[in-house]
């Protein structure tokens, strides 16, 4: 037994929990509420939950779920598109086949139509890269003569002027296309109509004004049935003011979504932009992972590869070059870097028209939506038996006649009463069997995820992390492990060269020329200007120079500058005729450079020990090549294992000459060319520093004491990541600094599976890891157990962001492919934003919790005093329009409030949630029973002695029900009012924590006490209630304030850690194994 701890206490026998228990295929649960992750759930299971859930409202009921209807409109649609540019495409390629021009095929005319200054018009420029018409592009004079018709320089892009851009999006148009309109707030109200409940209720309101009027004139007749439909009028206003907020936000979140950021050509030197701002004329750099932002044509480009399936559906990669230069809007580089010329923008491409044509649905499954359907199924279930048989019992009791009004007088009697006044007690019993069920079902339930998910989502914004998919929110909080990358997420990513080795000795400072023959010099600056995909502007006012690219491009492009490189200078005195582009598998990346006496030279960057192995000699003083000896392979290596000790990322330059007649000359043979990569001549090792983010080491504190084990995969040399791990403190110590917590990722992807299985929950720090290596630590660590939690940037990092329960990629340093294989977006790179991440997850799982226990113990009290109460007096003391302001301020107005507490530092001293967890924990069983049991007993002494405990026994019997109804109902609300403050902090005494920092809950209590007094006070007509002296007030609010010291009471009441769901599973597996055990007694 404990007395305490946490109500989100992992469940013992939780295959998740990251203790014993094998991996389970989550896909063969037979329950349909019994979802673990819907990241890549079945539409069959997702239809297989929502028709098992009873459900009176279903718009209301499955707003922000995936609109499976429209997903499969979305489907067609797009295979129409992808139809289109596979129709376009093959035509192509017969005609280059056969040499002859497709029918239909549109041209370019020789003599273009001048639109503003521009000798080209959009739609021959849309037509050329749309329908990939190469004839027409030599029509126009190549991608030279395109660029002068666009009046934009291939190398330096459109000059940086405003107006001149505006003109731009004038004469071509701008890069957006016409989005659907959002749902309007009319078509919410109209939705929150379509509730069954409040259709029903709405017809017997009807019914009761009718009789109303006719009986009783319509001065007085018309409040029964106008204070019933006035009360769900109400309901249907606020149901739909706050579902309209919430879809704005998601709207507002899906445009951050498709706001990507990248870099232009403008003016020579590289600017960041958004991809809205991309006009005609624009000269892009691309490079792997990039999304392609406009249809355009290659200027240059070097290995590159194109992922075209988004738009043609064919997942084979596409080779692009002067021959295959039109490049589609939306698809993806996959290989190499290059740069182009967009000519189309917005709704003159086939993307734009795709993502006009198709409404995005920001609808996803949640697994606790999932389960909270089944939570508001079984409820309502109950709550629908329950009404049936209150139904039942007062039809019976009214048409007996054992039903008697205020004066004591019998309602119906048999043959005397009138066919009015009969149907008009009918409708009266059956608007509270209706309204019991309104209480009883609660499809609030699922909307307080969608509340806390969307109120979570805009602060996580602000914490820098952008949500791609709702349930990551979720999971996030279910998270027992953190896979971080080491560069830019636990470093700074601000890089610079530090040390430097070059002419077999340490040249100190690095950049010092002085000490360098001009020849070694001379490689470095061609090895440096051109082994690059940075950039180097220098600005005409002679100001500092502006460098761009990776950090580590950057690192070594100051470096070269340092050294006296004239970057343009270089790269126009030499040109780059093959490449290989950085790889992370093979660490290293390479070009073929002609100089201009036709010598070719082919320069190595990348990890200083793989590239020192290919090396065979390097550059001495006196710019003779020296074999590399065993003394002096050992001295690099002593060098680069103290640099990395350091903490220093180290990185090798080499070249090697190559002989004229070993270089192929036919293009498509140079295009297959492999480049050399042995008997390389080292030119440099460099070591960077990036020093640790400020915070981290706290950060990563904070994941232990939570329970969440970080670990550092990283591309980087072992020693520099242990160094930096140790800095961290991932690694406690270097006792700490052993196999298999240190461990290199070749070493990790030679183990067997069983071993990767053995070894993986033990690894702390990864190093000289590919994307596979990642790829099999979470296959892993998920089949132990874990929910894993995965940072990745790179390309091939994405089937590990896709495999992995969330996905973290980086927002500064991630490619596109990183971004959409991954969960969630972390905007600054930090690790410390990932752990806010964590927070905010247990946050919303903390905040649907508390909504349970509030909503639960509504439930449970209001079914039983109605219930006891109908079956026996025949009368229920808490009426329809009462049960609807109950309802609202237990749904909407409840969820509001408490699902947007913000979290806690309390919610990090605990250990993660496991997702089969049981919703409602034993603490929550507790703590709603204690105060549903307190409720139900005080309203129900009211209820039946209530006039003599108020000696208004000999007061009018009219007034006196009414004054004792009414201070039930008071009572009530305000005890709703005060457990609102309990459901806060179901496990912490102190209730009252941070309260007044969560300016939504206290101003939801202040509307909900001043409603209510004004409901007492002024509105007794449509409520049938009467105004209340101050000493009945003060009753009602000490009825409702003893929750709180009862509260407090309750949570010194020990709980088993076993939940109380198990006792009943006990319970009924040993009855059917005495069952199954007589039936065997009987057949012997």
């Amino acid at each position: 037994m404990s007395s305490g701890g946490s109500p989100y206490r992992r469940h013992r026998k939780d295959v998740e929990s990251g203790g014993s228990g094998g991996f389970q295929d989550y896909g063969s649960v037979c329950d349909p509420f019994d979802i673990v992750s819907t990241k890549s759930a079945s539409v069959d299971r997702l239809k297989r939950w929502r028709q098992a859930a009873l459900v009176l409202n279903a718009s209301r009921r499955f707003r922000y779920t995936l609109d499976l209807k429209k997903e499969e409109e979305k489907k067609q649609i797009i295979a129409k598109i992808r139809t289109h540019a596979q129709v376009i495409r093959a035509a192509y390629r017969f005609q280059a086949a056969a040499g002859s021009e497709p029918e239909g095929a549109q041209k370019a005319p020789p003599s273009p139509i001048p639109i503003g200054d521009y000798n080209v018009s959009p739609e021959q420029l849309a037509s050329m890269t749309r329908d990939h018409d190469f004839s027409a592009l030599q029509n126009f004079g190549g991608v030279k003569g395109v660029a002068e018709k666009l009046k934009t320089n291939p190398d330096k892009g459109i000059h940086d002027d405003e107006s001149k851009i505006l003109e731009r999006k004038n004469v071509f148009g701008s890069n957006t296309y016409p989005r659907k309109k959002g749902r309007s707030f009319w078509r919410f109200v109209f939705d929150a109509c379509r509730d069954t409940t409040l259709i029903i209720l709405m017809v017997a309101a009807a019914a009761s004004l009718a009789l109303g009027i006719k009986t009783e004139g319509i001065k007085e007749g018309w409040y029964d049935g106008g204070s019933i439909a006035l009360a769900v009028i109400i309901v249907i206003v606020v149901t739909a003011i706050s579902d309209y907020k919430q879809s704005l936000q998601f709207q507002n979140l899906n445009e951050e979504k498709q706001n990507i950021q990248l870099e232009v050509m403008r003016g020579g030197r590289r600017v960041n932009i958004s991809i809205f701002d991309i006009v005609v004329g624009d000269v892009i750099p691309l490079k792997i992972g990039d999304q392609v932002p406009a249809d355009g044509i290659l200027i240059s480009g070097h290995s590159l590869a194109m992922d075209e399936s988004s738009m043609t559906g064919e997942s084979k990669i596409v080779h692009k070059d002067h021959k295959s230069p039109f490049l589609m809007s939306g698809c993806k580089v996959a290989d190499g870097y290059g740069t182009m010329l967009a000519t189309s923008v917005g709704i003159n491409t086939e993307w734009g028209l795709l993502m006009a044509s198709i409404s995005e649905d920001n609808g996803e499954e949640t697994p606790l939506q999932v389960r909270l359907n089944g939570v508001a199924t079984f409820i309502g279930i109950v709550g629908l038996v329950v009404a049936v048989f209150v139904l039942v019992i007062l039809l019976i009791r009214f048409f007996t006649g054992h039903t008697r009004d205020a004066e004591r007088r019998v309602e119906f009697i048999a043959g005397k009463t009138s066919v009015g006044d009969a149907v008009d007690g009918a409708i009266k019993i059956f608007t509270v069997a209706v309204t019991i069920v309104v209480v009883a079902v609660p499809e609030g339930l699922p909307l307080a995820v969608t509340l806390t998910l969307a109120y979570s989502m805009r602060k996580m914004m602000a914490d820098k992390a952008l949500v791609r998919r709702l349930s990551a929110c979720e999971t996030m909080g279910s998270a027992t492990t953190i896979c971080s990358d080491k560069t830019g997420t636990l470093t700074l990513n601000k890089m610079t060269v530090v040390e430097a080795y070059i002419c077999g000795k340490k040249i100190d400072p690095p950049s010092s020329k002085s000490e360098l023959p001009s020849r070694v010099v001379s490689l470095l600056i061609e090895s440096v200007a051109q082994n690059t995909t940075g950039s180097v502007f220098l600005p005409e006012g002679g100001s500092d120079v502006e460098i761009s690219g990776s950090p580590t491009e950057k690192a070594i492009l100051q470096w070269g500058v340092k050294l006296g490189m004239n970057f343009e200078a270089v790269r126009s005195e030499s040109s780059i005729i093959h490449a290989f582009p950085f790889n992370s598998e093979k660490k290293r990346g390479g070009v073929a450079v002609k100089l201009p006496d036709n010598e070719v030279h082919v320069h190595w960057k990348g990890a200083a020990e793989i590239v020192l192995a290919a090396c065979t000699r390097y550059m001495d003083d006196n710019e003779q090549l020296v074999a590399l000896d065993e003394a002096k392979v050992e001295f690099f290596k002593k060098a680069i294992e103290d640099m990395a000790a350091g903490s220093l990322r180290c990185v090798a330059i080499a070249y090697r000459p190559c002989e004229g007649e070993t270089v192929p000359t036919d293009e498509d043979e140079l295009a297959q060319w492999e480049l050399p990569e042995g008997d390389l001549v080292l030119l440099a090792i460099v070591g960077l520093k990036d020093p640790c983010r400020p915070g981290v080491r706290e950060a990563v504190e904070l994941c232990v004491k939570a329970g969440v084990k970080v670990r550092m995969v990283t591309g980087d040399n072992l020693q520099t990541a242990r160094a930096i791990a140790l800095e961290c403190g991932i690694l406690a110590s270097n006792a700490d600094a052993t196999e298999p917590n240190l461990i290199e990722g070749k070493s990790f992807r030679a183990l067997t599976e069983g071993q990767r299985l053995e070894v993986a929950d033990k690894i702390s720090v990864m190093g000289r890891s590919s994307p596979n290596d990642k790829l099999l630590l979470v296959q892993a660590l998920r089949k132990r157990g874990h929910v894993v939690a995965v940072t990745g940037d790179g390309t091939n990092d994405a089937p590990a962001l896709h495999e992995a329960d969330i996905g973290l990629a980086m927002g500064i340093q991630g490619t596109e492919v990183a971004k959409e294989s991954s969960d969630i977006i972390i905007l600054d790179d930090n690790f410390a934003s990932v752990v806010k991440v964590v927070r905010w997850g247990r946050s919303v799982y903390a905040n649907i919790q508390k909504f349970i226990q509030f909503q639960l113990t509504v439930n449970v009290a209001a079914l039983i005093i109605n219930v006891v109460a109908a079956v026996s007096s025949g009368d229920v003391p808490l009426n329809a329009v009462q049960l609807l302001w109950v309802n609202l301020i237990m749904d909407t107005l409840g969820a509001l409030a408490l699902a947007t507490e913000p979290p806690t530092d309390h919610l990090m001293d605990r250990h993660p949630v496991g997702r089969r967890e049981p919703l409602i924990t034993n603490i929550m069983w507790r703590n709603l029973l204690i105060q549903a049991f307190y409720q139900v007993s005080v309203l129900l002494v009211l209820n039946f002695r209530g006039r003599q405990l108020l000696h208004s026994e000999h007061d009018p019997a009219e007034h006196a029900i009414k004054e004792k109804n009414t201070l039930i109902f008071n009572a009530f609300v305000l005890a709703q009012v005060f457990n609102e403050f309990n459901a806060r902090k179901p496990d912490e005494m102190n209730v009252f924590k941070g309260v007044t920092k969560n300016r939504l809950f206290m101003g939801i209590v202040s509307l909900t006490v001043v409603l209510q007094v004004l409901i007492i006070m002024f509105l007794g007509k449509f409520t049938t209630t009467v105004r209340l002296s101050w000493q009945l007030w003060l009753v009602s609010i000490v009825i409702g304030i003893i929750s709180w010291p009862l509260a407090v009471v309750g949570k010194l009441i020990p709980v088993s850690e076993k939940p109380f769901s198990e006792y009943f599973t006990d319970i009924f597996a040993s009855c059917r194994r005495r069952g199954n055990r007589g039936g065997y007694e009987d057949d012997a």
